[in-house]
């Protein structure tokens, strides 16, 4: 950072990544009514710096564009090479809530996208980076961790979350559902491979099929649909569905008894609503939907 004392307005010499905080962390997007969301300097209490360098990063920190809502950004500001490299960046957060990231892989890149160098951080020795703040930090790369040799590029590079390439979404079946058709199997891992997944963290539910029986009960198919990387226990369930008249034909709530949903994974269950939770005779069930409550667009 030296060479950035010596300018009377320094530079930044790195570009800018920002990933969704789903992305990065898993967690279910916060709803925002802000466009833009401008992020003030915090210093973590693990990084001691001179009162001149605070200078710096307070000028350059004016200087960044703002970010969208609900991301987590990376800000290079200076690279310096001396057998290994060392960068400096901030770390950005635009949620309206602290995070704390923990051990990480992140990759240097060139202005292409060409991988320089990749390396494992610990970056819960930052600590908690505040809501709507940017933390600067230094990342040291050793000669180990380059991909290249010989002097890396100047301006133009850029530092980056290393993304778990997302995990094929398939089918899983209850034990229940053993004797289902192969035929049936093999539609039903047909459609899930045709969809697309759910978001990271998201989990959805898809109407397969629904039907009345002669006795009045409404036999209601859906495909139960987990896109974390934790399994999921379903205790209770609540479901309204709607037919193509826009009524409300049923609502009830189902007991499922440990009913699990594997990660990467979408369970088809048929719920049966007893005709006593059935609120209309005649229905039409050309087109319909069902949902928990808390799903109703």
């Amino acid at each position: 950072m030296l060479s950035l004392f010596k300018k009377k307005n320094p530079n930044k010499t790195g570009e800018d990544t920002t990933v969704s905080s789903q992305e990065l962390l898993n967690e279910q997007v916060e709803q925002s009514t802000e466009e833009e969301v401008e992020t003030k300097l915090f210093y973590s209490p693990a990084y001691e710096l001179e009162q001149e360098l605070k200078y710096v990063y307070q000028f350059l920190n004016l200087e960044l564009p703002p970010l969208k809502p609900n991301q987590i950004s990376l800000s290079g500001v200076d690279l310096k090479q001396d057998g290994g490299v060392t960068v400096t960046a901030f770390i950005r957060n635009s949620l309206s809530k602290a995070i704390k990231l923990q051990e990480m892989p992140l990759l240097l890149l060139d202005a292409e996208g060409k991988k320089l160098a990749r390396k494992v951080f610990d970056l819960s020795v930052v600590g908690e980076i505040p809501a709507k703040s940017s933390v600067p930090w230094l990342f040291s790369f050793e000669a180990a961790d380059l991909f290249v040799e010989g002097e890396l590029p100047k301006t133009g590079w850029k530092l980056a979350f290393e993304l778990k390439a997302p995990k094929k979404h398939t089918l899983d079946l209850e034990e229940s559902w053993a004797n289902l058709p192969e035929q049936d199997k093999a539609r039903l891992e047909q459609l899930v491979d045709d969809m697309a997944a759910p978001k990271p963290g998201e989990i959805n539910f898809m109407g397969l099929n629904a039907k009345k029986s002669v006795d009045g009960n409404l036999h209601v198919t859906m495909l139960i649909r987990n896109g974390s990387d934790k399994n999921i226990q379903l205790q209770q369930l609540p479901l309204e569905v709607v037919d193509a008249s826009g009524d409300m034909i049923a609502r009830g709530g189902f007991a499922l008894n440990d009913f699990e949903v594997k990660a990467y994974t979408s369970k088809p269950w048929t719920f049966i609503f007893p005709r006593s939770l059935v609120l209309k005779e005649e229905v039409d069930l050309s087109a319909w939907k069902a949902y928990p409550p808390q799903q109703n667009q």
